[in-house]
């Protein structure tokens, strides 16, 4: 990122709208995958789908974002990360557009499958070109953190297109929703190819890793070779800390996202009142995305992870005591939407962009979103067996260690933050080195 005065007097104001286009595509992420998923009953009586179809088109979304997650951040360190990031909405764009004219189960699943990939792949791409074109630090975890904001949006608007389309007859209903994911992923391509505002950010990072010592600005390198190399100690303690708290963060969060209107239901709840609850908690999560991103850069992210592990653990203390009440889940659902934003997905995020080299960062959060994706799909074929009632106080118990996971692996990660510093703070160290020499 590097400390070019040219741009870091342009503030989050100045750099707004490059957060804007990569949060359009963290929506598109969250959009198909809340998008399918409230939909597809409407899907399954419009094509005249079976059960088995049905769990194969949800599952294959999940390991479809898993591969273009692991294998995006390499494919974009090829072709070019800017290219990449200009070009990768156009191919989801195809595929929601294949899931609109759908007639059959095989092209709907072709469909969701080319989406699914261009979201898992586009994350990570967007996370580091982002970060990459921030001048300082503190702007780049604003800037990135905010992008998690429209990942809320996405999920917010999903549900309720998939509301107001319920009462259409046969796949109307799903069609349309996919007709708004494609528009704004063609909006998307457009805007981040075209945009003369981009291409000026773009070129003034470059030139900014160019006069800076320590950055490689073209050439190809090995994430093995960097892991495993001088600074392996750091860089593996970085990766494992990261690596563990998502994968923990993201097995409830999509326990909460894939089934808790089915817990809700199993819990007398009525589909109204289930699905009414998903519109209000969702939009308390993004306020909390919101207030996030004006502190992620500051003295307060610390504070807000120790809060928000500190909620999420009485939310899931409440459910192991009480979890068949439906007040009780409906009160420790809130919970986790009150704790999730402060201690989650966010902060994985900048923790991963300030910590690695930028040569390795879109692999890095590639593999490290990849990896925890297949954990989250192979979870979802067990979870329905764990959250019914006869079994979720159990289950909660169980969800209340892995917060006590995540929580070890977040302090463990700011204290070897606290004594390496950022990668930024690495370099300008060198910097002082070599000019004091």
């Amino acid at each position: 990122m590097g400390t070019g005065n040219a741009v870091s007097d342009k503030g989050l104001g100045g750099y707004g709208s490059l957060a804007v286009a990569a949060g359009i595509g963290s929506m598109l992420g969250s959009g198909i995958i809340v998008g399918l998923s409230s939909t597809i009953t409407v899907w399954q009586q419009g094509l005249g789908l079976s059960n088995g179809q049905v769990g194969i088109l949800s599952g294959a979304l999940t390991f479809a974002i898993a591969f273009g997650s692991l294998a995006g951040g390499r494919i974009a360190d090829a072709v070019g990360r800017v290219r990449f990031f200009n070009w990768i909405n156009l191919l989801y764009a195809v595929g929601a557009a294949v899931v609109v004219f759908s007639g059959s189960y095989t092209m709907l699943l072709v469909g969701v499958v080319i989406a699914g990939a261009a979201s898992g792949a586009d994350l990570p791409v967007s996370m580091t070109v982002v970060s990459h074109d921030a001048p300082n630090d503190v702007l780049a975890a604003r800037l990135v953190s905010t992008t998690q904001v429209y990942w809320q949006v996405g999920v917010f608007i999903s549900f309720i297109c998939a509301f107001l389309v319920s009462r259409m007859q046969g796949a109307a209903g799903g069609r349309v929703v996919f007709v708004i994911l494609t528009v704004f992923a063609l909006i998307a391509w457009l805007w981040r190819t075209l945009s003369p505002t981009f291409r000026a950010f773009h070129e003034a990072a470059d030139q900014r890793d160019a006069a800076e010592p320590g950055v490689n600005t073209g050439e190809k390198v090995s994430v093995v070779k960097i892991m495993m190399g001088a600074d392996k100690k750091m860089y593996l303690g970085f990766f494992a800390s990261i690596l563990i708290f998502y994968v923990g963060w993201n097995l409830l969060a999509n326990t909460w996202g894939q089934f808790q209107t089915f817990m809700l239901v199993n819990a007398h709840a009525s589909q109204t009142l289930a699905t009414g609850m998903g519109i209000i908690l969702n939009f308390v999560t993004l306020v909390l995305n919101i207030l996030f991103a004006s502190i992620a850069g500051g003295k307060y992210r610390n504070k807000a992870f120790v809060a928000g592990i500190i909620i999420t653990f009485i939310a899931m203390v409440a459910l192991s005591l009480g979890g068949t009440n439906l007040w009780v889940i409906v009160g420790a659902t809130a919970f986790m939407n009150l704790g999730s934003p402060l201690a989650g997905e966010a902060l994985y995020k900048v923790w991963t962009q300030e910590s690695f080299p930028i040569e390795i960062r879109a692999s890095i959060q590639g593999f490290i979103n990849g990896f925890s994706r297949l954990c989250c799909g192979l979870f979802a074929l067990v979870t329905p067996a764990l959250v019914v009632p006869s079994a979720i106080r159990t289950t909660m118990w169980g969800f209340a260690v892995v917060v006590v996971v995540e929580a070890v692996a977040g302090s463990i990660m700011i204290k070897l933050q606290s004594r390496y510093g950022t990668d930024e703070d690495r370099r300008e160290r060198v910097q002082r080195d070599q000019v004091e020499g």
